[in-house]
């Protein structure tokens, strides 16, 4: 498992990558508000957990894990998130910063548990496929419930 400040980083490159299309040293540097040196290291890190692919002065791309991974990161934020601010309220700006600094201490049992919470007080779905944040269940659910509308239709 990375540290909680790699995932970050991963997480940022998912961003740029589906934002720009490509994913750059600079623009990680500007949209974390940190330094290339530390950028770099934190790719090399990755490079080491099979997360990314790079060569110097080459192109940074996601392996499908990397890519797994932060989007995973990004959903915990989301589920987070929304109970901050649809189930407790919260203001818009502290749900964000809120959601940004909880869901990095929270283990996979967890999110799993607030995502059914979540889910039943806005009567989102029942979630009665055994969400597991790690297994992406209910993404599967939603695919099969589209699916067969389509071959239906």
């Amino acid at each position: 498992m990375i540290s909680k400040a790699l995932g970050e980083y991963l997480k940022t490159m998912y961003i740029l990558q589906v934002k720009n299309g490509e994913i750059r040293v600079t623009d990680i540097a500007s949209e974390m508000n940190c330094s290339k040196p530390s950028v770099n290291k934190a790719i090399n890190n990755l490079k080491e957990n099979k997360l990314i692919n790079y060569e110097i002065y080459g192109k940074i791309e996601l392996t499908k894990d990397g890519e797994d991974l932060a989007k995973k990161i990004l959903e915990a934020y989301d589920i987070v998130y929304i109970f901050l601010k649809n189930v407790l309220d919260l203001p818009e700006e502290n749900a964000k910063t809120e959601a940004e600094k909880i869901k990095l201490t929270l283990e996979d049992n967890t999110i799993n548990k607030l995502a059914k919470y979540v889910y039943k007080q806005l009567n989102l779905n029942t979630l009665n496929c055994n969400y597991d944040i790690a297994n992406k269940r209910c993404l599967e659910c939603k695919r099969r419930k589209l699916t067969k509308i389509k071959v239906g239709e």
